[in-house]
């Protein structure tokens, strides 16, 4: 996979599709590369993410072990009683929980700075995402006519947050930056946090039909 070196161009994303319709990896890259396409590229940190994000997929195309955040996706990437829009959050939660945080320390080391040097770039990245939730809820969210009262899916989308997923990427990139001096302590954090990410994500795609 060729490297980004500046900003994180929609082509990137606009990989030759290996995934039969309505596969759940696919559903989340279709949002992404849809989201890419309207939002000008933000900031070197948008490509670092980017390109954390396309070495995820790289790995489960090679058969490589994916982070464990992603594990789920692909273990129900085709089980139908998980919907599109369960696809796309958990996706997006695994983009922000696990690339987001390595984005930044990525960045803060190749920039030799301090994660607070970042603040503004994170928070256009932030607007970014934004804008990606709320094309999965406008594109994949049945409507109220198809969603019977109290139907489990409004039950469980409701109970995920963006806000709060990027706050807790915000504060894990910072203590994984404090602790760059201590690779051991530092791949058993990466690796806690990215265990963490992966239990979202699986509830994040329990069947509700």
């Amino acid at each position: 996979m060729a490297q980004i070196e500046q900003f994180a161009e929609p082509a990137v994303l606009a990989r030759p599709h290996r995934w039969p319709p309505g596969d759940g990896v696919g559903v989340f890259h279709d949002v992404r590369l849809a989201v890419a396409w309207e939002a000008a590229p933000t900031s070197t940190l948008d490509a670092r993410l980017v390109e954390r994000y396309l070495s995820a997929l790289d790995a489960a195309d090679a058969g490589r072990p994916a982070p464990e955040c992603r594990r789920p996706l692909f273990q129900y990437r085709c089980h139908t009683g998980v919907r599109p829009v369960q696809f796309a959050l958990a996706g997006l939660h695994a983009h922000i929980a696990h690339d987001l945080v390595l984005a930044v320390v990525e960045t803060c080391r190749t920039r030799d700075c301090e994660p607070a040097a970042l603040e503004g770039e994170f928070e256009r990245v932030g607007d970014l995402l934004a804008l990606l939730e709320e094309r999965i809820h406008d594109d994949l969210m049945p409507g109220p006519d198809l969603l019977r009262i109290a139907d489990p899916l409004t039950h469980l989308v409701s109970t995920w947050s963006l806000e709060r997923a990027r706050e807790a990427a915000w504060t894990a990139a910072r203590v994984l930056w404090r602790l760059r001096g201590f690779p051991s302590a530092a791949e058993e954090f990466a690796r806690q946090n990215d265990a963490g990410a992966g239990l979202v994500v699986r509830f994040l795609l329990t069947p509700c039909r």
